[in-house]
């Protein structure tokens, strides 16, 4: 027996890892962007908001810099922003800096 996609007759197709990705987005609700990080990535994310250099995090919470690299990567994507420098202006405007 044939089945075509809804795809095929014209209608919309997501990949896997977007579907995940709005699953996520959506069970996540009014929760601020932060909320849904590990207590690493938090770590990580106040530590790069405060301008430490990757190297220097590394250094301080005993990783190697690939693996403060990798969690730097994770918060940008968890957190929908793109830079440094974003994260620095959320966690000044949401209180993650004491």
């Amino acid at each position: 027996m044939w089945q075509f996609s809804s795809a095929a007759a014209g209608g919309k197709h997501i990949s896997p890892e977007l579907a995940e990705k709005l699953v996520n987005a959506i069970g996540r609700g009014d929760a601020a962007p932060h909320e849904a990080l590990s207590d690493r990535e938090l770590e990580v994310l106040k530590l790069l908001a405060s301008g430490e250099r990757l190297v220097r995090i590394a250094e301080i919470l005993h990783l190697s810099p690939s693996t403060v690299t990798t969690y730097r990567a994770r918060i940008l994507e968890k957190t929908g922003m793109d830079s440094n420098a974003r994260l620095a202006r959320y966690a000044l405007e949401n209180g993650l800096l004491t």
